[in-house]
């Protein structure tokens, strides 16, 4: 078992960070606290295996919007056990209703902006509709004009091979009648 000692420096208070912290200690065995200080900066306390304690500090040590953690020390210590687990020390009542609102105000202005985000892109997305449905309308209206020609070719080919028919029928009985007359029986 170890124990370490951080401290974090940065955007870490008035950020969900506390509870960021809290949080990544629910799939491993650490116990400790995490309590902000006077001073803007975060205490992390924490005990563990060295494994665990490692990587809890890769999930803790981060720039994810809001948290910005610009600093993290760490002072590497014997495990006292004088923790059964994981908790976040708050401080006063008002303190901590004012936390609470900002990370809340946080929150609202994060889906803000992702919901700003996805409607870009629907409506980039509508655009490039709006454009495939022009173009699959141009090629229906090229598909019936298409179909027509075919329709009027089927029509004056129809036409001219009957006229050519008939034309030949007409000849047919004009050379039977002419062999008629030369003597010649078909």
């Amino acid at each position: 078992m170890k124990r370490f000692v951080a401290t974090a420096r940065g955007r870490v208070q008035r950020v969900g960070y506390r509870e960021h912290v809290y949080n990544e200690t629910f799939e491993r065995d650490i116990s400790g606290y995490v309590k902000n200080l006077k001073n803007g900066e975060v205490e992390i306390v924490a005990e563990g295996s060295e494994k665990d304690l490692r990587d809890f500090i890769n999930e803790i040590n981060i720039i994810r919007r809001p948290i910005a953690v610009k600093s993290f020390t760490v002072r590497w210590e014997e495990a006292t056990g004088e923790h059964a687990d994981f908790e976040i020390i708050r401080g006063d009542i008002q303190e901590e209703t004012f936390e609470r609102m900002d990370y809340a105000g946080n929150v609202l202005h994060s889906m803000d902006t992702k919901l700003d985000r996805m409607l870009d892109k629907q409506d980039l997305m509508l655009g490039k509709q709006d454009l495939m449905l022009g173009k699959q309308d141009q090629m229906l209206q090229l598909g019936r004009e298409t179909k027509e020609e075919i329709v009027g070719l089927r029509s004056d080919t129809r036409k001219y091979l009957d006229d050519e028919f008939a034309q030949i029928r007409k000849e047919l009985v004009s050379i039977k009648d002419a062999l008629a007359r030369a003597g010649i029986q078909v």
